[in-house]
């Protein structure tokens, strides 16, 4: 049978009133990267750890996430190859790009960058059309405030705004805590959604002083659940902020607030929510990062799925992990924006019955922007446009920030605290956010920014004695290989330098780091003193000028960044370990 073109046009038109025409502009490559049809009665999309990135990003994901331990060769520590053979994921593809570092330059010249509010705006919109009127939810697993110059600017506003249009309706935090709380609670305020976190309780004093809380008798400061009905069926979203935030960031921006993982209390909220509320699913939207999930879903019954962020693992399918009380759904959707995950579940009366999970890469050049976030954007941006597109010099390689030992934008950071601020060595924070830029490519301010914009820049150079050096090495070494993820707090290993050292990541507390060395290969000695800058201090403030004037000036006096030293360190024990490709060290 042969159909006309009218009924053809026809056709297309009644498919497009039913939401079922693909909507969106798909260049060669793109085919079928967007297709979910709707499954079951209730859609859930996630996003987390976007860092504040309004406008498309490119961003390099890893070469080394080594799991440790029982961890080793688990998701989510796959790199590479190890990563598109696991997951099926055919090499030299927009997916293969999307989730590795694979060829990341050439990948990154053909396919261009990712994420986007505007075009985040357009997916998630007629996601949220496949699944029918009341059918979805779009949660935000926090660190949406920070990591740009308007987010700092505007200290989180910009953002709050963004996430209002974009039609957030849950989110939970972990560098949002990094504001004041009385910023915070302003942008909770003006947050059209729900904020939600079980596990942030006034401290004993607080409760005493009658300081602010959503629950007096518990303590509890932030609502800890809510139930929504998707489908016509319950579902329950608990909420999970980054447990270590006091520990990890500046805990007197909040010093009435006590946090951690809380896995009694989790456990008890959890059972409380089955036997009262009596819904059809729990879901917990969580920023404990994804090992932490892993071992609390195995430990803590009764929850059907966990959606996950902080460690910025970007995972096509979740691990099911199964419990005393049966199975637990745990994923992780990526960061910058560069993804959308979607959590199809077909609930019955008496649970889930089955799901389908896809995690969509939110590729600019396949997506129309909506016009109507393309200006808002363009407003937030405009009075600070002249200062972020400052061009301060031009780049030899690519920069880069993510891995557990180092990155070149790290190094860039590194190189610039010991030029500018004469000092041997030089220590930065393994942060996991941070754009990168291409070969050629001009750094501007805007780059700059994406790197370093937090709310305690300020830098330091002090006298350092070998042994405080190692001291340093080792503590942030056990948070990231302890075997335990409940003792892991996030983040990658301190970035040097001026200095190289040996790690073992399979050892224990003080037997990981060895054979510490100036470039010069002189050996960092115990008792003598070293000259040492940083940035980024926890528990007070530096005195030195902000890290992004100490970049600038740096790149504006070298015009052109050529990386001569790249300070990894000699890995030990490692060989076999598909966490890690690709490196030099």
């Amino acid at each position: 049978m042969t159909i006309s073109r009218r009924d053809f046009l026809m056709a297309m038109q009644a498919a497009a009133i039913a939401g079922l025409a693909p909507k969106l502009a798909l260049a060669k490559g793109g085919e079928g990267l967007y297709d979910a049809p709707k499954f079951g009665n209730a859609r859930l999309l996630h996003l987390t750890d976007i860092h504040a990135q309004l406008s498309p990003v490119y961003f390099r994901e890893p070469n080394v996430n080594l799991g440790i331990g029982p961890n080793k060769g688990k998701v989510p520590h796959l790199v590479g190859t190890h990563f598109l053979d696991h997951f099926g994921v055919p090499l030299d593809t927009r997916r293969s790009h999307a989730f590795t570092y694979l060829n990341y330059t050439e990948a990154a010249q053909e396919y261009g960058k990712l994420g986007g509010f505007a075009h985040l705006k357009t997916l998630i919109d007629q996601l949220r059309e496949q699944a029918g009127a009341g059918n979805s939810l779009l949660l935000d697993g926090g660190d949406l405030w920070q990591g740009s110059g308007t987010a700092f600017w505007t200290q989180g506003e910009d953002m709050v705004e963004a996430s209002n249009r974009l039609g957030i309706d849950i989110l939970t935090a972990h560098w949002e805590f990094t504001y004041p709380e009385e910023q915070i609670r302003k942008n909770l305020s003006a947050f059209k959604g729900e904020f939600l976190a079980q596990n942030v309780f006034l401290s004993d004093e607080a409760m005493f002083m009658g300081a602010e809380s959503y629950d007096e008798a518990s303590g509890r400061v932030f609502k800890p659940y809510t139930i929504r009905e998707l489908g016509g069926k319950r579902i329950a979203i608990i909420g999970q902020a980054f447990p270590y935030t006091p520990i990890a960031n500046p805990s007197y921006f909040i010093p009435d607030w006590r946090m951690g993982i809380r896995e009694s209390e989790m456990q008890e909220l959890v059972n409380d929510i089955r036997e009262k509320e009596k819904v059809n699913a729990v879901v917990v939207l969580s920023h404990n990062g994804m090992d932490v999930d892993l071992k609390m879903a195995s430990r803590v019954t009764g929850i059907d799925a966990i959606l996950g962020g902080h460690t910025h693992d970007a995972v096509p399918q979740p691990t099911e992990v199964t419990n005393p009380g049966g199975k637990t759904l745990v994923s992780n959707a990526g960061t910058n924006g560069k993804y959308v995950a979607v959590l199809d579940l077909d609930i019955g009366n008496n649970g889930v019955r089955g799901y389908e999970y896809k995690l969509l890469p939110v590729f600019s050049d396949l997506i129309k922007p909506d016009p109507a976030m393309t200006s808002f954007i363009e407003e937030v941006r405009a009075p600070y446009l002249d200062k972020l597109g400052e061009k301060l010099a031009i780049t030899d390689e690519l920069l880069y920030r993510r891995g557990n030992f180092n990155g070149t934008m790290d190094q860039v950071i590194c190189d610039a605290q010991r030029k500018v601020l004469d000092a041997q060595i030089s220590l930065s924070p393994g942060f996991r956010w941070g754009t990168s830029v291409l070969p050629g490519d001009s750094i501007t301010m805007d780059d700059v920014m994406n790197a370093t914009a937090i709310t305690y820049p300020e830098t330091y150079v002090r006298e350092m004695s070998g042994a405080d050096l190692m001291l340093i090495m080792e503590d942030v070494a056990d948070n990231l290989f302890n075997k335990d993820p409940y003792y892991q707090q996030g983040g990658d290993m301190v970035r040097v330098g001026g200095m190289d050292y040996t790690c073992d990541p399979t050892a224990s507390m003080n037997g990981r780091i060895s054979d510490m060395r100036l470039d010069n290969g002189e050996r960092i000695e115990a008792n003598k003193m070293y000259k040492v800058a940083g940035w980024a201090t926890v528990n007070s403030r530096a005195p030195g000028p902000p890290i992004w004037d100490v970049v600038a000036d740096y790149l504006r006096s070298e015009k052109t960044v050529r990386i001569d030293k790249f300070n990894t360190p000699t890995l030990k024990n490692v060989a076999g370990n598909p966490g890690i490709e690709d490196y030099a060290g």
